[in-house]
């Protein structure tokens, strides 16, 4: 082990494995290093950049030996961007790993039966699955090592594209991106090219100035468009003279949005959002039902998938009509509103107020007259006193975010004793934790991961319990 140290090549390291992180990993001499850029099958040589008692970090100089699961990424970005790590993958042995994921948190984790876990649920599109992308402005383009060593004079650092992993001020500038469908690259390359031809100023996020701060583009299965351009320097001139340009070029743009915002962060819960041009929402559609989604609203970023997603927990609820559902975590509503029609009565709890007003309207927008929801932070809400007012949940839902469910949420459940869990998860390893707390009262009746995010190393996971 202490052969091993920061700044020295470790030469024919095998790739053994990949960790839930989804960094490849390499054990050399006792030692485990974590590598960006291989795949398990690769024999290479790995420079070693960070060096601790137990393990060390690095990556990939030169593959002496390439993986017969390694393929070529089909991005010119590709290890650069901080997304889509996992294209140098093919997506079958993509799929083997995520399985691994899940098993090993809900075994190492939770200590879990997983006896009834089922082969994850694929995505049918590995490409251009996403509906919605984030794009930011930025002054300081990152320059890549080739444009570094080119010695070529780059006058205009202008960048519109993605972060640089942990670098919060570079930005790379992305030509294309193939994770959502055209017109997102159009629109993107557009803005910037108008931009950089009219003088219009990129945002500068160390001094806190420029026109141009962040793009949001979101889509539709249905064809509706959002864009939504966040400026810092309020210039109503320029920012008329762009939109305007936008709602010509791009007619097909259903909903043109844009916000000043001068804080420190780019949210936009607390900004009041104009909209320039067409309606402040778009239509999202799921066996019939519309669901209204806002610049402001979470709506999961891979529809078709969603779909699916929906179909296996309101399978797993097996739902005869007489039952009352608690949705935790309820977002927008959307899988309130989707199980509605095979419930009695549906409760939906969220902490961010604005969604919980979406999720009313789509339930008044779809005619659905069996649902509820309430906002607050989740342990303060689900309290036995709400238990007694609106009724003991049959079978409750719950989908929390990465973090998981606050042990008092988990409480307060294992007192209210619904026969049924459906337990939605984007984070196996908080999911593993929650479900270990609940041994006692219940028992893993199905485990269900799902692909939504094909080129990474996320994975969702539904899990059933029955009440013991």
């Amino acid at each position: 082990m202490s052969k091993i140290k920061k700044n020295i090549f470790v030469e024919n390291a095998p790739i053994v494995d990949i960790s839930s992180e989804g960094k490849s990993v390499a054990k050399v001499d006792g030692m485990v290093i974590f590598v960006d850029g291989g795949v398990p099958g690769d024999v290479a040589d790995v420079l070693i950049t960070r060096k601790k008692n137990n393990y060390a970090e690095g990556h990939i100089v030169t593959i002496h030996k390439p993986s017969e699961n390694r393929i070529e990424p089909k991005c010119e970005h590709f290890g650069h961007c901080g997304g889509c790590k996992w294209q140098h993958m093919d997506y079958e042995t993509q799929l083997v790993f995520k399985q691994k994921t899940v098993a090993d948190a809900l075994t190492r984790i939770g200590h879990l039966d997983i006896s009834t876990l089922k082969p994850i649920f694929a995505n049918k599109e590995n490409y251009f699955y996403r509906n919605k992308l984030e794009f930011s402005f930025s002054d300081k383009k990152w320059l890549t090592n080739e444009e570094v060593k080119s010695g070529v004079e780059i006058d205009n650092r202008n960048a519109l594209g993605f972060h640089i992993p942990k670098m919060f001020d570079k930005i790379l500038d992305i030509q294309n991106c193939y994770l959502q469908a055209e017109p997102s690259n159009s629109i993107r390359n557009h803005i910037r090219d108008f931009a950089n031809k009219h003088g219009l100023t990129f945002f500068n996020v160390r001094n806190k100035t420029g026109l141009l701060r962040t793009l949001m583009i979101r889509s539709s299965s249905n064809g509706e468009l959002m864009v939504l351009i966040q400026f810092f320097d309020n210039e109503p001139g320029n920012i008329t003279l762009l939109l305007n340009h936008l709602k010509t070029t791009f007619p097909q743009i259903t909903s043109l949005q844009y916000v000043v915002n001068q804080k420190g962060n780019d949210t936009l819960q607390d900004l009041d959002i104009v909209t320039f041009h067409g309606r402040d929402h778009i239509f999202e559609e799921m066996e019939g039902l519309k669901f209204k989604i806002s610049a402001k609203s979470f709506y999961q970023t891979n529809s078709p998938q969603a779909y699916e997603l929906y179909k296996i927990t309101r399978d797993l609820c097996g739902l005869t009509g007489n039952e009352v559902v608690y949705d935790l975590y309820t977002g927008t509503g959307t899988i309130a509103n989707f199980v509605a029609k095979q419930a009695k009565k549906v409760v939906g709890i969220e902490y961010v107020p604005d969604a919980t007003i979406d999720a009313k309207a789509n339930s008044e927008l779809n005619g659905i007259t069996n649902t509820t929801f309430f906002a607050g932070d989740m342990k303060d809400v689900l309290n036995n006193d709400f238990i007694t007012l609106h009724g003991k949940p049959d079978v409750i839902i719950t989908d929390p975010p990465r973090a998981g469910m606050h042990v008092d949420v988990v409480a307060v459940i294992l007192k209210a004793a619904p026969q049924k869990i459906v337990y939605v998860s984007c984070n196996s390893a908080t999911q593993a934790r929650d479900l270990e707390m609940m041994m006692g009262q219940y028992e893993i009746q199905n485990i269900q991961p799902v692909d939504m995010f094909p080129q990474t190393a996320h994975v969702e996971n539904v899990v059933l319990l029955i009440k013991k």
